[in-house]
């Protein structure tokens, strides 16, 4: 400023060092922009971690914890916690009331660690815990009945369940011989067991910042993510469990310890380090690990400090003329001399008292600049807090498929409770970063001692829950030899319905059907297919060329007054619909080949003959019952004057699904159908069908499976749930089998397992809502939403609104659980009857090794997520020398009638 006054010149320095303190709270403060950068950077190090084929090099851990559920309020009894500490150990009694964990007692007892234990032999150290224990209990007044454990061990472990985890590396001053690399529980509990402390077992080991997340849940406000503020950093939070890839655990959620403190350390933070930070990595004993934590953790924050005031005194814009040696040495501030500075409202005062205690001579202005410094420090701090924060609280979000999440956090910590705006900064960042999430803090309350009572309260309840749920699923639970049991029935069976004069008395009908070969690929020309099994049918031209197959169809309406009047009536408007839609096809002058599906019970003494043994499905058409229902289409044909109707096949759709598959697939010779109900067909040797006169060639066999069972055979697996559903059919006794495995049943035996958990409160506090307890409520369909991995799908969510049940989370784990166990076993069955198939098919064939294709059709095995993994699976395992080839069918019940047809006419035309 050349041309300043005298006057003006004597504030330039004053200028000049004010903006030298801006630069230092510019560097000091992170833009918006920047954290929603970290928060991204965050949450992709998140995903890394949890992954299986990552997490060896990603920053954040992501360490499972295997705390799989928070308190829900119910949890009673005497709980002991022994926790590990610098050169302590501290013993706990905590007994909780059931009461909502809203008033638990407490008696604790600490004990000094002499410095040999901590560096001497491994077994001396666990040796003096359980010593301390010992007397600790024998100053209560509990009787030595079953007391369970929770262990606090604050260093790096390689945890593989609850109970078992593998010391890493000692830390913070222990280096005790013979430990690293063994399961500490196991060292504890017989360290324990030596003392004559048999009835105390070790049930949980844990961090305190787990701790934290746990003694902030109670009943009705369940804690899912915990904050630690202190001289360390740490997060953890409640992941859906299939998302964590470095355990075997699938279902429900699993406390993440992020171990956050290393983010960073990839040098993805160095855009925002200040050389202040730099300095006090350097001066760390371990320089460029654990960068996150150096920013944010109050072991670091009095030092951060320090060498801000260090560089603002160099540049003379503090303590002028006054020696400032004394902050050149390491740890002369204190964190908690920082918040001091800028908490109390005489900050002033307290600001130069400070500074005086450290010999330094402060002016006000030198005093108003350390506040603004150490203001700058700890709002940093918090700020990147909330941004972590916010990185977790997002994941959750979409991990969950939220629209908003809900959720409390338990907080912790030096900075937490002795920075009155800690709270303030971290709620109004988090908003900013993360509008979808919505957090309640909760103050924590002894995270480690109160809150490691909490994990091993629950680990109690979820395992004394686990043993009810095992007895009560015990008998839907199949192991190898029934399966095996139940294919030997079904091949016996099968053995019964093919004889002549044992088939009358068999519960597996074995009937034939007429159609002896399947498709070669020869099959061309153009077919009608005629598809009846509801209130709506089909009419379909399928044309076959060398190319492949092309069709067009129409659905039409059978109007209630047909389908309950005369059979005349119904036949007749079958033709009308024909004749309606070869007109729109111009075929009227075509006489086409046609294959008839038609989906009620028959009797067929035919390819082309019939006999009706009875109406179903809302039908009930006079004069049909005992009738050949293809000369009844015959005859309505020759009543309207259609000459063009040519009937040489009926099929049910079970056949039509192996005819459909078998034109893309010529080793297709089995069909199997689970949807609504269930069935199979085959080709069988003629020799084996005793009620078909000739032995040469094979013919498709039509089981009717469904009613294996119906004489008793399987009784012993038919469990009080699955005899409750068949007394409420209505056709008890009938149909056996089809009731274990098929759609129209699996929805409501999970009703009936639900109702009988809730009944044992096991389930919805033991109050389920009105509406469970009405019939057919819970469709089957139900099933495959709920066993879709990633129970926070709204679809979920939806179901459980829609049967107004409230139902937690843990409800949610263990509905699913109840799913998988019947849709598995219907799986299972399924596969034991199939195995009884293609085994007599290997034997009639007189072969080692059977190759053969299953054409499949029906919702349950296509839309079920686990159904057809289980029926393969366990089919391999049932009958180890067939390899058996599902394939999807397109259409069995429409294209597999006119293959049907096209290869009755391929084997009558000349040449053949």
């Amino acid at each position: 400023l050349p041309q300043a006054s005298p006057a003006l010149r004597p504030c330039v320095p004053g200028l000049m060092h004010h903006r030298q303190v801006q630069r230092a709270l510019r560097a000091l403060t992170i833009p918006l922009e920047r954290l929603h950068i970290m928060k991204g950077h965050m949450m992709q190090a998140m995903r890394r971690g949890l992954g299986r084929h990552t997490h060896s090099q990603a920053t954040l851990k992501m360490l499972p914890t295997y705390i799989c559920a928070t308190p829900d309020g119910t949890e009673k009894g005497d709980f002991l916690v022994v926790e590990l500490r610098q050169s302590q150990v501290r013993t706990l009694l905590v007994t909780l009331s059931g009461d909502g964990n809203l008033n638990p007692q407490m008696m604790y007892k600490t004990f000094e660690m002499p410095e040999d234990i901590m560096k001497g032999e491994g077994e001396a150290l666990f040796d003096f815990i359980a010593q301390c224990l010992s007397q600790f209990l024998a100053n209560t007044d509990r009787s030595p009945e079953h007391i369970p454990l929770g262990f606090v061990f604050p260093f790096s472990c390689r945890q593989t369940q609850l109970n078992k985890a593998e010391l890493i590396s000692w830390s913070k001053g222990f280096s005790c011989r013979d430990v690293e690399g063994k399961d500490v529980v196991q060292l504890l509990q017989t360290a324990i067991n030596k003392q004559e402390l048999s009835h105390v077992e070790v049930v949980a080991l844990m961090n305190d910042t787990v701790g934290t997340m746990m003694t902030c849940s109670t009943e009705g406000r369940p804690c899912e993510v915990a904050l630690v503020a202190d001289k360390g950093s740490n997060c953890c939070f409640m992941a859906e469990a299939h998302l964590v890839e470095t355990t075997e655990e699938t279902s429900g959620r699993m406390c993440i310890n992020t171990e956050w403190g290393r983010f960073g350390d990839d040098g993805i933070l160095n855009d925002i380090l200040t050389p202040y930070d730099e300095c006090v990595d350097e001066e760390s004993f371990r320089p460029g690990q654990k960068r996150f934590e150096k920013m944010v953790g109050s072991l670091y924050l009095g030092e951060i400090t320090r060498h801000v005031l260090i560089a603002l005194a160099a540049e003379k814009a503090l303590f002028t003329g006054s020696s400032v040696a004394v902050l050149k040495e390491k740890g002369v501030l204190k964190t908690h001399q920082v918040l001091e500075i800028i908490n109390v409202e005489e900050g002033m005062a307290v600001t130069k008292s400070a500074l005086e205690a450290l010999g330094l001579q402060a002016n006000e202005r030198d005093c108003s600049r350390v506040q603004q410094i150490c203001r700058a420090v700890v709002s940093r701090a918090a700020t990147l807090y909330a941004t972590g924060l916010s990185a977790v609280l997002s994941y959750m979000c979409q991990t969950r498929d939220m629209d908003q999440l809900l959720v409390n956090v338990g907080v912790d910590g030096e900075l937490y409770q002795g920075h009155t705006r800690f709270e303030e900064i971290l709620q109004s960042v988090t908003k900013l970063l993360a509008p979808e999430c919505v957090a309640t803090l909760l103050p924590s309350t002894d995270g480690s001692g109160r809150g490691a009572a909490m994990v091993t309260a629950v680990a109690v309840r979820l395992e004394a829950q686990r043993r009810q749920v095992a007895e009560l699923l015990a008998p839907l639970r199949l192991n190898h030899d029934d399966l095996v049991q139940v294919q030997a029935l079904m091949r016996q069976e099968m053995e019964l319905g093919l004889g002549q004069e044992t088939h009358a008395n068999a519960s597996v009908r074995m009937l034939p059907t007429y159609v002896c070969h399947t498709p070669d690929g020869t099959e061309l020309g153009e077919f009608l297919a005629l598809d009846l099994g509801g209130t709506n049918f089909r009419v379909l031209v399928v044309k076959v060329t060398d190319e492949g197959i092309r069709m067009a169809s129409e659905i039409y309406v059978i109007p209630t007054a047909i389908m309950q009047g005369t059979g005349e009536a119904l036949f007749d408007h079958i033709i009308d619909c024909i004749m309606d839609f070869q007109e729109k096809q111009d075929l009227m002058t075509h006489t086409l080949p046609l294959g008839f599906t038609f989906s009620f019970p028959c009797q067929q003494v035919g390819l082309d003959k019939a006999l009706l043994l009875t109406w179903t499905k809302g039908f009930s058409a006079s004069g049909c019952v005992g009738q050949d229902v293809v000369q009844l289409l015959r005859e309505a044909a020759e009543r309207k004057h259609h000459a063009g109707l040519k009937v040489v096949a009926l099929v049910n759709d079970t056949v039509g699904t192996m005819m459909s598959c078998g034109y893309e697939d010529p080793k297709c010779e089995i069909g199997l159908i689970v949807g609504t109900g269930t069935n199979a067909c085959y080709m069988e040797e003629m020799r084996n069908v005793g009620t078909v006169e000739g032995d040469e060639g094979r013919m498709c066999i039509n089981m009717e499976w469904g009613a294996f069972g119906d004489n008793g055979c399987l009784d012993h697996i038919f469990t009080s749930f699955d005899r409750v559903v068949d007394d409420q059919t209505i056709n008890p006794g009938k149909q056996r089998f089809e009731k274990l495995i098929s759609g129209m049943y699996l929805g409501e035996i999970v009703r009936h397992i639900l109702l009988a958990m809730a009944d044992k409160e096991l389930l919805f506090h033991g109050n389920p809502s009105p509406k469970l307890y009405t019939k057919d409520i819970f469709k089957t369909k139900f099933l495959s939403t709920i066993e879709l991995n990633g129970l926070a799908l709204r679809q979920i969510r939806q179901i459980l609104q829609d049967l107004e049940l409230n139902a937690s989370f843990e409800d949610s784990v263990l509905m699913r659980e109840v799913c998988h166990t019947v849709s598995m076993r219907a799986a299972q069955l399924c596969a034991a009857g199939m195995a009884a198939v293609v085994e007599k098919m290997r034997e009639n064939r007189g072969l080692d090794k059977l190759s053969v294709t299953v054409g499949v059709d029906g919702t349950l095995y296509k839309l079920h997520p686990n159904f057809s993994n289980c029926l393969q699976k366990t089919l391999q395992d049932l009958a180890p020398n067939c390899t058996v080839t599902f394939m999807p069918s397109e259409d069995g019940s429409g294209k597999g009638a006119a293959l049907v047809a096209a290869v009755a006419c391929r084997k009558t035309s000349p040449g053949q």
